[in-house]
């Protein structure tokens, strides 16, 4: 008996220690998937960009994400809102801002609240959702852009943000989404913590795309990395399927999830320009 009395000591103590890790893997799961940063590495100006700064109120839960408006007065019309990832802010991306505005179209790129010079608090999944409206209102309501010539491009994390948006902003223009995941259940269940404990059944950010995909109705171009070892290649085969309609899809030999561009070369502006040209301006 005291033998069995140990081992049930033992296994209730293991029980609460694996309770308690639960409870902080709930609790620090945003911390695990968001990693903004406050410092601004560089600026448009530092590319031969003319830009403005912009403050875009958040209405609908307070605060304000910053953004640098970055126009194209002789271009094709376009404007193209611009989504990064989950690390860094719009500095860290500003390259991916600079090769879109070289496709002759106004860019807004922003940062989230929580990164960069935006407001806090720090992010989580609706959050992000409010601000990609915010921006959107911004677009419509201050510089004048119609849905019909809005472009959403949107990297990784982005791309689940551009998704969202996309399937809520009537008669857009076009959407891009690079390097993207169908579902943060799907990436949960990739990730070591998976082993161990019942991650899906934790999750409060759920960034279910390819659900919303299902409901897409705007010209979609997908592009991922085959060597991509953040997220894997096959979930943009998956979105893509999901969209269905006006979808294509660029899977990229060789590139990882941040280095895209460093293997296509000039070949990224021509697709992009392809696709813009075959799906968004003929309809434009």
């Amino acid at each position: 008996m005291p033998i069995l009395k140990l081992l049930f000591g033992i296994l209730g103590i293991a029980g609460i220690i694996y309770t308690v890790l639960c409870g902080w893997l709930w609790w620090a799961q945003r911390r695990l998937i968001y990693f903004p940063s406050p410092a601004m590495e560089t600026t448009p100006a530092d590319l031969g960009l003319a830009y403005t700064d912009v403050w875009i109120p958040v209405e609908a839960t307070g605060g304000q994400i910053h953004g640098w408006w970055m126009p194209e007065e002789s271009g094709n019309g376009l404007t193209i809102l611009y989504f990064h990832g989950n690390a860094g802010n719009v500095s860290s991306n500003l390259d991916k801002a600079r090769q879109l505005r070289a496709l002759g179209a106004s860019v807004l790129a922003i940062d989230y609240r929580g990164y960069g010079l935006s407001s806090g608090p720090f992010p989580n999944e609706q959050s992000l959702y409010e601000d990609a409206l915010a921006a959107w209102q911004f677009l419509q309501t201050e510089q004048g852009v119609a849905s019909q010539q809005l472009v959403i491009y949107g990297h990784s994390l982005g791309g689940a943000i551009g998704i969202d948006l996309a399937s809520r902003v009537p008669h857009l223009a076009g959407l891009v989404v690079e390097g993207s995941f169908t579902s943060m259940a799907a990436m949960a269940a990739l990730s070591r913590y998976n082993r161990w404990f019942p991650v899906r059944w934790l999750l409060t950010q759920q960034f279910d795309s390819v659900s919303k995909a299902q409901h897409l109705k705007v010209p979609v171009f997908f592009i991922h990395g085959l060597a991509d070892a953040s997220v894997p290649a096959f979930m943009s085969e998956e979105l893509h399927q999901a969209a269905r309609g006006q979808a294509s899809i660029w899977l990229v030999p060789n590139a990882d999830h941040n280095d895209l561009t460093d293997w296509t070369g000039e070949e990224f502006g021509q697709r992009l320009q392809a696709f813009l040209q075959d799906q968004v301006l003929v309809n434009h």
